[in-house]
């Protein structure tokens, strides 16, 4: 019988995180839940991911294309000792979209990744801020051609429609158009300085300017209030709004929890769960717009700890858990770069939305291409019997018993993996596979092959679909 503390802890760190091997779940379930909780809350005593050699490997060169980034990224979301700060850079990331394909600069992308690694858990006025002034936000959305005589819309309205309130909630708008004209004329002035030139030491990272001479002064009416406006007058006024807190919260429950509508569904469709949405919206008032006290609330939950399985697995959390499993993505090698292309084939380009409005999520991961990518990649990683995850798989029966029955062989399986639970028609295919009535001996390179083809079978398995 599966130790629950030790499920719990495999559901928390699939969401909290990427997965983690056995070992560690029962490391971490003897620590306790809520100091595993407080313990990822605080990557800033944890320790780095070392990545002087994998730089070293990558090189300057590399690390202008795209390709190499999201190798590298792919990296740290598997190896990374800060797991729930991976894993909110990929939240934020799904949020604040900036694309490769028109910026053509990844390594002002990575920049903005930073941000989120040692930022995302603070103040979301604070984090605003920093994407108000980051060169590849501002770029991405045009602001650097938006000027006090001819006013581009584009930050000032994303700002609102997609990164910070949404366009209603309740059935009602939370803004109107001359919210966006107002906001998109306090930003003006908000720009890019030139890039220097990329020889020959490589491409530098552009900087963030003001330009005063550029920005339209004079009152402006934002949201109910009055006053000669700058950004950061207009971020403050939008952190402070219901519609904020609303929003924060249903990403982090779609993010964390289980999978909502699609964003752009909000003003009419009301969150699956407004009991838990108005828990998070009350602590992000209560802590001063503090990301990490909301994320403290919802993973000490009952509907966090209950929402096992309930949400389909991104491409990017389906490829990295699925490594960690396996446990030999741990050094730099030409392969890193495979992986970040795995993510992308599965319908996830990262650093590269398809718009500004990001992924859909949930079910619509899922079509019948992306299904058979995702299928065929996590059955071939099972089938390199060699690797220590499998090993590990495979030491567990051998040092037990020299024989298993095969229910126990499935069973195992499947808590190995985190705790999967195969429906009833599902579980009896696999184990008819198998032989239920047989002992299968645990020793040699048969019963290796078998772990494997267990391991296989399940991982093909609608349910390993779920996380």
């Amino acid at each position: 019988m599966a130790d629950n503390d030790v499920l719990l802890m495999a559901h928390l760190m699939r969401r909290a995180g990427f997965g983690a091997a056995y070992g560690e779940l029962k490391r971490r379930a003897a620590k306790g839940y809520e100091a595993t909780v407080e313990e990822l809350l605080h990557p800033e005593e944890q320790e780095e991911l070392n990545t002087d050699v994998m730089q070293r490997y990558m090189g300057w060169r590399d690390m202008g294309y795209l390709a190499a980034n999201q190798g590298y990224w792919t990296y740290r979301m598997v190896n990374s000792p800060r797991q729930l700060q991976e894993k909110l850079c990929l939240f934020w990331h799904s949020i604040f979209c900036v694309g490769d394909s028109k910026i053509m600069a990844p390594h002002n992308i990575l920049e903005q990744l930073d941000h989120f690694r040692n930022h995302g858990m603070g103040r979301f006025d604070e984090l605003l801020l920093r994407m108000a002034t980051n060169p590849a936000m501002l770029y991405y959305l045009d602001n650097q051609l938006s000027h006090k005589e001819a006013v581009n819309e584009n930050w000032g309205r994303e700002l609102l429609e997609l990164f910070s309130m949404g366009v209603g909630m309740d059935g009602q708008p939370n803004y109107t158009e001359e919210d966006v004209k107002a906001c998109a004329q306090a930003f003006t002035g908000w720009t890019v300085g030139n890039g220097m030139p990329r020889y020959p030491y490589g491409r530098y990272f552009n900087q963030f300017l003001y330009n005063r001479h550029d920005h339209i002064d004079g009152d402006k009416t934002f949201l109910g209030e009055t006053g000669d406006f700058n950004g950061d007058d207009i971020i403050r006024i939008i952190a402070k709004q219901p519609a904020t807190a609303r929003f924060i919260a249903r990403h982090l429950y779609n993010f964390f929890v289980a999978d909502e509508p699609q964003v752009p569904s909000w003003q009419d469709t009301p969150p699956r769960d407004m009991a838990a949405i108005k828990l998070m919206e009350e602590e992000y008032f209560r802590s001063g717009y503090e990301i990490r006290s909301m994320l403290r609330l919802l993973f000490n939950s009952d509907f966090f700890k209950e929402a096992r399985f309930s949400k389909v697995k991104s491409p990017a959390e389906l490829v990295c858990s699925t490594l960690r499993f396996m446990g030999d993505f741990d050094r730099p090698a030409p392969r890193m770069y495979d992986m970040a292309l795995e993510i992308r084939y599965m319908g996830q380009d990262l650093m590269n939305p398809p718009t500004v409005e990001g992924w859909h999520t949930g079910k619509e991961w899922i079509d019948s291409g992306t299904l058979v990518e995702r299928v065929n990649y996590a059955a071939s990683e099972m089938g390199r019997l060699e690797a220590p995850g499998i090993r590990a798989v495979v030491r567990r029966f051998s040092d037990q018993a020299p024989t298993v029955s095969a229910g126990d062989l499935l069973e195992g399986c499947l808590e190995m993996l985190g705790g999967y639970q195969l429906m009833a028609d599902t579980r009896n295919l696999l184990l008819n596979h198998l032989g239920p009535d047989q002992d299968i001996p645990t020793d040699g390179e048969e019963f290796t092959q078998t772990v494997g083809q267990v391991l296989q079978l399940i991982v093909s398995t609608q349910e390993y679909q779920f996380t």
